[in-house]
């Protein structure tokens, strides 16, 4: 990374805010460790914005606006084509740092890097695509049309899961607008934010059009709603704190999209192929330690696969690597904090005291978690309802279809969804009735473009992201008429 994001002191870095194209200290000197979640021990630290640090981002941003939000789409174009191969030079350094920050297993991080690059290519082919329209008038003479501008100043809050990716979405989308951008990442992941802003200084970004603050969440959050000049809030992270969000936000009439929690199913019908069902349902559950919020938390499965799949899905399970991230052969991660193996551990003794047998896994040290699937849940439990956000999945029987689809969508949130099967007629059924703002046929729950409408309804979500999905929460539309000639108002 650039010198001059970082101080080094004993041995570890001390990372600085970027504001207006600049790396600066926090005025008020306050620093917070970033612990490797799998060691546990610090591995760098980050300055803590302020108040005016906040004020000051948000000040570069609306300045820089007058300029970006004014540029023609062949150069925000390039400008998102150039970060795209920035990160190909550096995609080592990348993946070390998600390894390192956040407990991402070596294929996870490579999966979120070639994300990214995918997505900034996407996001600079949707730059000649931000369109209006022209409409039909019941005046002699008059042209009707729409046209759509940049929102200005953007602002993000990214979560800790896959920082790279989830953040870099918000921002991608967002420049390819004409919009400028004020991102607070993860309190668990500053480093990654950091890294964003350095790649695209790295490729050329004019100062001012990319801010990085991260810092206390009520702190740093509170001011970008509460600032008039902070048009849009895109947030991505739990459902109780996207509530209160959306509640501020709405006092002060200011955008936002929501991406947060899930309970994702995955239905398994009984004509399915068996080991399919498995591959798809281990994947779903465990990637990423379960620290996905579309991962597949729930499998329902028509009684007469039941038992068997049951039998199989514990055995794989039971074969998932756990232990250091670096290692190619690792499945299954630290968790990103201990409280978090606290939090799972008490659901699993509520489950089992109600009546659950735990097939494999149920333990944890330190941070990591052993891969954990249960049977015989039912609505009772609080693992039924509660994200447990860790590498545990309960298994649920189902008598037919119906059933299936009913304990499905028994859950108040909705984000993702799949179902396995070779009945299309069936498919395409689930696929309407299933609660969800996306659903997956024959795949897993975890599935993501960057061109396609991401998001989840119930309490997993509000708006979309992804390419021209996005223009609607990334613009404003505006209606403009022309007289051709002069009008005859009968005065």
């Amino acid at each position: 990374m650039n010198p001059n994001s970082y101080e080094t002191t004993d041995g570890i870095r001390t990372y600085k805010l970027f504001i207006n194209g600049s790396w600066v200290a926090s005025s008020r000197n306050q620093l917070a460790d970033s612990l490797n979640p799998a060691t546990g021990k610090v591995f760098a630290r980050t300055h803590q914005a302020g108040a005016e640090e906040v004020l000051s981002a948000i000040d570069a941003a609306e300045k820089a606006n007058a300029t970006w939000g004014k540029s023609v789409a062949s150069e925000r174009e390039q400008m998102l084509l150039r970060t795209g191969d920035v990160i190909a030079r550096r995609t080592e350094e990348i993946r070390d740092m998600l390894i390192n920050e956040c407990g991402s297993v070596s294929n996870k991080a490579m999966w979120e890097i070639d994300y990214v690059t995918d997505l900034l290519r996407s996001a600079a082919g949707d730059v000649r695509h931000v369109m209006g329209e022209t409409m039909p008038v019941t005046i002699p003479g008059q042209l009707s049309m729409s046209v759509r501008r940049p929102l200005g100043v953007v602002a993000g809050i990214a979560p800790f899961n896959s920082p790279f990716l989830l953040s870099m979405k918000k921002i991608a989308f967002a420049l390819a607008a004409g919009n400028t951008f004020v991102l607070k990442p993860s309190e668990e992941t500053p480093i990654s934010g950091a890294l964003i802003a350095d790649l695209f200084q790295e490729a050329g970004l004019p100062a001012g059009v990319l801010n990085v603050v991260p810092g206390v969440p009520d702190e740093v959050g509170k001011l970008l709603i509460s600032d008039p000049r902070v048009r849009l809030i895109t947030f991505t992270g739990s459902t109780r704190t996207g509530r209160y969000l959306a509640v501020e936000a709405a006092k002060h009439l200011k955008k936002f999209t929501l991406e947060m929690g899930g309970k994702s199913p995955l239905v398994v019908l009984r004509d399915a192929d068996l080991d399919y069902a498995v591959n798809v349902a281990t994947f779903g559950a465990f990637l990423h330690q379960g620290q996905v919020c579309m991962a597949s938390s729930k499998v329902v499965v028509e009684a007469p696969l039941f038992e068997e799949f049951c039998k199989r899905f514990a055995a794989k399970a039971a074969t998932l690597v756990v232990g250091d991230p670096h290692d190619t052969k690792t499945f299954i991660g630290p968790l990103i904090r201990r409280t978090q193996c606290d939090f799972i551990a008490g659901q699993l003794e509520d489950a089992r005291e109600k009546g659950a047998v735990v097939l494999t896994g149920g333990t944890f040290e330190d941070r990591f978690f052993q891969p954990t699937v249960l049977r015989d849940v039912n609505s009772d439990m609080r693992i039924y309802h509660e994200e447990s956000f860790g590498p545990v999945v309960s298994v649920i029987q189902a008598e037919d279809s119906e059933e299936a689809l009913r304990i499905a969508n028994d859950t108040r949130y909705g984000l993702s969804a799949a179902v396995i099967t070779n009945d299309m007629q069936k498919a395409l059924d689930f696929s309407l009735r299933l609660e969800s703002g996306m659903v997956h046929v024959n795949d897993t729950t975890i599935s993501d473009e960057p061109h396609v409408p991401f998001g989840g309804v119930k309490d997993s979500g509000f708006g979309r992201e992804g390419g021209k999905f996005s223009w609607e929460e990334l613009t404003e539309i505006k209606w403009i008429t022309v007289q051709l000639g002069q009008r005859d108002f009968g005065v």
